[in-house]
């Protein structure tokens, strides 16, 4: 793998990184700020994902006028800036502010852009796999040194470690090619990315998956310190144990995924273990408990390396890096939604109510993926012209440097058949 990409999927999981380090503790130290309400902790955790939403898009869109590099130093500087406002807040409304300029600097869907600027057809799958692990593995040591750096040095030291990080990857900036190195793709109509059944079931996937993850990532602290009374300093442990198995998962998930192609059954598997955290959390005894935080944490290891890898599977070529924006922009709207909505029902007293909701919720995510084509079958073909016959069942058509890229669903329409439309 290129350095380019390396140098990029760093800096996404440092990004990454820098989120999911507050993540273990943020909804239990926010009850401590100055004004502080349960509605508003479920805020401070998910109000950065809604910004993130709202600016992905014109980040993208101003990448392609002033070129990727200028853009993600302007929202690495924005980043920042939010996280030395954080680390500095003494009550709730300040740290919104913080929070909210963290996800202001959206530079996600831009850096996953330029890895598809800089990566041919064939390399690109690998890389965007690269990229996923890289945030799986992010979130597996953040979830860990969060608690244990929180129990020792508070909150804001994980905002200060997040700027830290944020300004070693402006340095990283100047390793990548200059724009004029990359190649301009040629664009196809906009809509083409939304009417794909395959891609709007990854898409809501990106969406349900940080959603659990930002509203599980407000229950199980203050569970563990309210419900289960254990001192908050030991919080790591759990964490600990749990990113274990999670690391173990990650590595199954990423063999099995990508090496035998079995990518949709990960993804299944993941939902389904989703499913069972939930129900279990319902349950009153605390070793439950804590193992619906250890299958929770699988899931979801499983989950993250593979959803990049599929979407970039079965898009088209030249609209990777609208579709990779749009499903990091669904991710984002899932994290707001998921703390937003369980701060409100923990306000009201309804924790129970929450959990029967999203397994629910969980049980028709699994019967809708279910109808999804796996992405490892499809695959590309390579030819010096392009069909003369149309299918349903070639999805993109794609010239490069004299080569026709055929990209085709090898499931449901052979090699063999494929040549017969020449």
């Amino acid at each position: 793998m290129n350095k380019n990409t390396l140098i990029l999927s760093f800096i996404i999981a440092s990004r990454f990184f820098g989120l999911f380090i507050v993540l273990p503790v943020i909804s239990l130290y926010s009850h401590k700020l100055n004004g502080a309400n349960d509605v508003l902790a479920g805020l401070i955790v998910g109000i950065y994902a809604i910004f993130q939403m709202i600016f992905s898009v014109p980040f993208g869109a101003l990448s392609d006028k002033i070129g990727r590099k200028k853009t993600m130093l302007m929202g690495l500087i924005i980043f920042i800036i939010g996280c030395l406002i954080c680390a500095s807040a003494s009550d709730i409304y300040t740290m919104l502010v913080g929070r909210v300029l963290q996800g202001m600097g959206a530079i996600g869907g831009v850096a996953t852009a330029m890895i598809a600027d800089l990566t041919s057809e064939k390399d690109r799958a690998k890389a965007m796999a690269l990229m996923g692990g890289a945030i799986g593995l992010s979130f597996v040591v953040a979830i860990v040194l969060g608690s244990v750096i929180a129990s020792f040095l508070g909150l804001g030291a994980l905002f200060y470690i997040s700027a830290i990080l944020s300004v070693l990857c402006i340095v990283l900036l100047a390793f990548l090619p200059k724009e004029k190195e990359i190649i301009k793709q040629e664009k196809i109509p906009f809509k083409e990315a939304f009417i794909s059944a395959n891609l709007n079931k990854l898409y809501l996937t990106c969406f349900l998956q940080k959603m659990l993850s930002s509203s599980t990532f407000m229950l199980i602290p203050l569970a563990y310190v309210n419900i289960f009374h254990k001192n908050s300093d030991n919080l790591w442990i759990i964490y600990s144990v749990a990113m274990f198995f999670g690391f173990l998962a990650m590595g199954v998930g990423g063999v099995v995924g990508e090496s035998k192609g079995k990518s949709k059954t990960i993804l299944l598997s993941g939902v389904a273990l989703f499913f069972l955290s939930y129900l279990i959390f319902l349950s009153s005894s605390y070793y439950l408990f804590f193992l619906a935080v250890v299958l929770y944490f699988i899931a979801f290891c499983l989950h993250e390396p593979i959803m990049q890898s599929s979407i970039s599977k079965i898009c088209k070529a030249r609209q990777k890096g609208l579709v990779l924006g749009f499903s990091n922009s669904c991710g984002y709207f899932g994290s707001f939604l998921g703390a937003f909505l369980c701060g409100i029902f923990m306000h009201a007293d309804l924790e129970n109510e929450f959990l029967m909701l999203i397994a629910f919720v969980c049980a028709i995510w699994f019967f809708i993926l279910k109808t999804m084509d796996n992405p490892n079958d499809f695959k590309t073909y390579k030819s010096n012209k392009a069909p003369l016959k149309e299918s349903e069942f070639v999805i993109d058509i794609n010239k490069k440097d004299d080569i026709y890229l055929i990209k085709y669903n090898s499931k449901k329409l052979s090699e063999e058949e494929l040549q017969k439309l020449f």
